[in-house]
């Protein structure tokens, strides 16, 4: 085949694909907004759990309530986990160096992990003073009455975790940051910690001593859905850490996206995994033995551009490529 009929095949679409690729901003400028973007977003939820902790601790001593208290220090601990998150994501933004040929986007996987290690902590952490505080009531130990101020602040917490939890979400989603959706579930944990907090508050406000037991009660519930909450990202985590591919059907539709762009007859040897946000692949390609090295060289960049589009500009792509086996190639005959 002729170099212009080659060129024919892409049309005007395939043609602006490769210039808007072109033209697009560079990878680490790319990494570099996105890292911006997602420490802002972490900055905003650092900033609103700073307030929660010195407000939920204000008001268990104001309040005489040790669930509150105790509600103060898991947000304490979601503090702490946002420092680290965002300072993290100071790192993950640095382009690729001399010692880390594929950039620093696993530091945003480790992030996820320790975010993750620490809600099931947490979790654990709920379910024992849950049963301790059982134990005492048990043996007649009854917690004293709440204060009105600890009831505001249970309410306020699980008003403002809940926001807070959609919109990190959103963010995460969005960004395609593993650690975004880790720091989402630490929050929603935390909502759902201040609900067992407002209803044992609650119950011991409204209904009397007979009722404090509801707090150990509901914190127990709680417990088991943030341990749970945990576990999927911690599975994630130390998949992608162990350079785990890319579920099936993204490795399909990748597949078909190589064989489907023109000139190409096949793909094998994929292989595939995950750099914190950004995907790094590589691929051998067969094309037909009639085509020269720039042509075949044009097909690569056609892929390349395809995938991109597919997986995110930041992408690592690699292709080798094969001309097909001679067997698949046909031979004109001696008449022709």
């Amino acid at each position: 085949m002729k170099r212009k009929e080659l060129t024919a095949f892409s049309g005007g679409a395939e043609d602006a694909g490769r210039e808007s690729l072109r033209n697009a901003p560079d990878r680490e400028e790319l990494l570099v907004r996105r890292a911006q973007t997602a420490s802002r977003i972490g900055t905003q939820g650092l900033l609103v759990n700073l307030f929660l902790t010195l407000f939920k601790y204000l008001a268990g001593y104001a309040g005489r309530s040790a669930a509150m208290i105790a509600d103060a220090t898991h947000s304490l601990s979601d503090l702490l986990t946002d420092v680290v998150v965002v300072l993290g994501f100071r790192f993950v933004q640095r382009p690729e160096d001399e010692g880390h040929d594929f950039g620093h986007g696993r530091i945003e996987t480790v992030l996820a992990l320790l975010c993750g290690a620490f809600l099931a902590l947490v979790g654990v952490g709920i379910f024992w003073t849950a049963a301790v505080r059982l134990l005492e009531i048990h043996r007649g130990l009854l917690p004293a009455a709440p204060g009105g101020v600890a009831l505001f602040a249970a309410i306020l917490s699980v008003v403002s975790k809940e926001w807070l939890y959609r919109y990190t979400l959103l963010w995460g989603r969005r960004l395609d940051s593993s650690v975004l959706v880790a720091k989402a579930w630490d929050h929603r944990s935390d909502a759902l910690s201040s609900v067992g907090t407002l209803v044992g508050i609650g119950g011991a406000f409204f209904l009397g001593e007979k009722w404090r037991l509801l707090d150990p009660l509901a914190a127990l519930v709680v417990s088991v859905f943030v341990v749970r909450a945990s576990l999927p990202i911690l599975r994630e985590s130390l998949h992608e850490l162990t350079d785990g591919s890319l579920d099936d059907e993204l490795e399909t539709r990748i597949t078909n996206v190589i064989r489907n762009t023109p000139l190409v007859t096949d793909c094998h040897a994929l292989r595939t995994r995950r750099l914190g946000s950004y995907v790094a692949l590589e691929a051998h390609v067969l094309v037909g033995r009639h085509l020269s090295i720039v042509e075949a060289h044009d097909v690569t960049e056609e892929i390349e551009v395809r995938l991109r589009r597919m997986l995110g500009e930041a992408s690592l792509v690699n292709l080798h490529v094969e001309p097909e086996p001679q067997e698949r190639t046909s031979v004109p005959s001696k008449g022709a």
